[in-house]
C-alpha cells in the first residue's frame, strides 16, 4: 500500500484553563503572535497564534477540565535548528524567569526538557534534523 500524501503539521491545539494566561505566556516567553480570536455566543473561547520564526502555528482551546487532566504530558516537541540554537533558547528562557532542565545531548540529537506552559504542559524542544546514528537503520529501538 502507498502511504497518502500528506504535509506536515497544519497546527498544534493545546486545551487550557485560561486563555488570557495562557496567550500571555506563549507570546511573551515564545515569541508567538495572536493571529486569530475564536469567539462563540459572545464568549472568546480560543486563540490562533504564528510564529515568524519558525515555530508550528498553535492554538489554544479553552477548556479548563482537559486542560487539569493533560497536566505535566509533554504533547509535543517543538523543533529547534541545532545546538547552537537549543542553547540559545534554554538562555532565552533563563532570562524571561522560566524554569526548564539542562540541554543535553540524546541518541537523536539535542533536547531541551522541562519547560511548563501556564496549565503545566510540558513543552518540549529537540533539534532538528533528526540525527539517526551512524550505521543505525530506520526505525531504530532506543535501549532504556
Amino acid at each position: 500500500m502507498t502511504a497518502p500524501l500528506l504535509d506536515g503539521i497544519h497546527h498544534l491545539k493545546l486545551p487550557v484553563s485560561d486563555l488570557d494566561k495562557s496567550l500571555d505566556w506563549y507570546t511573551t516567553n515564545l515569541g508567538y503572535e495572536l493571529m486569530v480570536n475564536f469567539v462563540e455566543e459572545g464568549v472568546r473561547m480560543g486563540v490562533s497564534m504564528d510564529h515568524s520564526r519558525g515555530g508550528p502555528p498553535l492554538a489554544l482551546r479553552l477548556n479548563p477540565e482537559l486542560a487539569a487532566v493533560a497536566a505535566g504530558f509533554d504533547y509535543f516537541a517543538i523543533g529547534v535548528p541545532g545546538q547552537e540554537a537549543i542553547e540559545a533558547l534554554a538562555d532565552h528562557l533563563t532570562e524571561c524567569g522560566v524554569e526548564h532542565g539542562e540541554v543535553f545531548r540524546t541518541p537523536v540529537g539535542w533536547v531541551l526538557p522541562g519547560v511548563h506552559d501556564p496549565d503545566g504542559h510540558e513543552v518540549r524542544f529537540y533539534s532538528v534534523p533528526l540525527e539517526v546514528p551512524e550505521g543505525m537503520p530506520r526505525p531504530f529501538t532506543r535501549e532504556s
